[in-house]
């Protein structure tokens, strides 16, 4: 669950909402199958995030980012809260949009 809360770090942080989940992840990936599963999910999804942000902010030049900005934050945002909802649950979350670098 916290792996998928770090997130929020990021608001703070700038750059923390890809780097608290992978640093967590690592270091806490052995405790067992599902803390790997779901912090492998959790941290594809912030760099999926990641590249759909700096390719929106690309788009800002012909004004079509700004549309997009906003959609990317609240997907970013209201997964991220379902993500570690369903991780108290103990129960698996595949985000949606989600590129799977780490299989």
């Amino acid at each position: 669950m916290f792996i998928h809360l770090s997130t929020f770090t990021g608001f703070i942080t700038g750059i923390g909402f890809v780097l608290a989940p992978i640093i967590l992840w690592l270091l806490f990936k052995e405790k067992g199958t599902f803390v790997n599963e779901s912090g492998k999910e959790a941290v594809n999804f912030q760099i999926s995030i990641f590249i759909y942000s700096m390719v929106a902010a690309l788009l800002c030049l012909i004004f079509i980012g700004f549309l997009l900005v906003p959609v990317i934050f609240l997907l970013h945002l209201i997964c991220s809260i379902i993500g570690a909802v369903r991780a108290s649950e103990g129960r698996m979350y595949m985000y949606p949009l989600t590129i799977r670098f780490i299989k």
